[in-house]
């Protein structure tokens, strides 16, 4: 019997590590605010503590509980068409270890079902970060996903879905001090 999305959120709350389908490719997971089950996630990606890591949230209003932005911001927003992914700089309420050296942080706001419905069950913003061994190609589909990732996570979502989107990483932007865009993937 597939677990609910409650019961996922409630594993996030625990500190559990979740591989899970996004708007872009597969990705693993945890509560973004806490700073043990971040290190787990790092752990199990092999992945450098000192590179950064994508931050899901709901919708503009929980964004605004970890970082500043302004009208335009906002608009710019509103506006996007594909997955993207926007770098913040001063971020706050999020553990330690999901905030870049430079004190910068990168967020989006999916548009996708499933990830929606979790981020309203669980409350709070979860780490999306691509489902492999840090290095290695990205998993478009679940069954492209390693084995030894998909052990090494406490719950494994999307074994009978395969609802990525996108199938590829998103635009990534960043917001200069000066408040203008930049550009780093698109």
């Amino acid at each position: 019997m597939p677990i609910s999305i409650e019961e996922i959120a409630q594993k996030l709350h625990e500190g559990k590590i979740i591989l899970y389908p996004t708007d872009t490719i597969y990705g693993i997971g945890c509560d973004a605010t806490n700073e043990r089950a971040i290190d787990k996630l790092f752990d199990i990606k092999k992945r450098p503590k000192s590179k950064s890591l994508i931050v899901l949230v709901q919708h503009l209003e929980m964004l605004k509980q970890y970082v500043s932005i302004n009208n335009e911001i906002e608009q710019f927003i509103a506006t996007l068409k594909i997955p993207t992914t926007i770098i913040y700089s001063n971020p706050r309420n999020l553990a330690s270890n999901t905030i870049n050296a430079d004190g910068t942080v990168a967020i989006r706001i999916p548009n996708h079902a499933f990830c929606q419905a979790l981020l309203q069950a669980f409350g709070k913003p979860i780490i999306s970060t691509s489902a492999n061994i840090s290095g290695e190609n990205y998993p478009i589909h679940f069954n492209s996903i390693s084995k030894e990732i998909k052990a090494a996570v406490d719950i494994v979502i999307g074994k009978e879905m395969d609802t990525s989107t996108y199938q590829q990483a998103s635009a990534l932007v960043k917001i200069n001090k000066d408040f203008s865009l930049e550009y780093i993937r698109k």
